[in-house]
């Protein structure tokens, strides 16, 4: 049925635990796996009174996120090698997390994007919804909600 599962992950313990039940499904299913990390960009520092100037260089900033991606990365992709699941990973700078969840999806050729419900709950979800959320409105590919 499926083929190539997209499973995005923000390092948060709902994501490790989505990853555990992606791996799950896939072992079931026959699947292989690409684990995605979507990299925020350097925020462009704002300067006025009484502003703090943040000392972390734009190239000290990315070298962290690419640090951190990996090391998250790396965690599910033995943990999908341990349970027997061909697995592989990608990690972009984006901003917008949503559309580079989308646009992998798409350019890596899945069939299915598997991802934890995020999101905040009360008024600031309806105001300013999720990753998970905007995925599911936005997405042509079929996407399965881990709860």
């Amino acid at each position: 049925m499926f083929k190539h599962i997209l499973v995005p992950t923000d390092g948060s313990e709902l994501s490790s635990v989505a990853i555990k039940s992606a791996i799950t499904f896939a072992q079931e299913t026959g699947a292989a796996l690409t684990f995605f990390y979507a990299r925020p960009d350097f925020p462009m520092p704002i300067y006025g009174e009484g502003a703090l100037i943040d000392p972390t260089t734009p190239e000290q900033f990315a070298q962290s996120a690419e640090e951190e991606a990996k090391g998250i990365l790396d965690r599910a992709v033995a943990d999908a090698a341990a349970a027997g699941v061909q697995a592989d990973t990608e990690s972009v700078v984006s901003e917008i997390p949503y559309e580079a969840i989308i646009n992998t999806a798409e350019r890596r050729g899945c069939d299915l994007i598997f991802m934890a419900s995020h999101g905040r709950r009360g008024l600031a979800g309806l105001l300013l919804g999720s990753e998970t959320q905007r995925v599911l409105t936005h997405s042509k590919i079929p996407v399965l909600v881990y709860r």
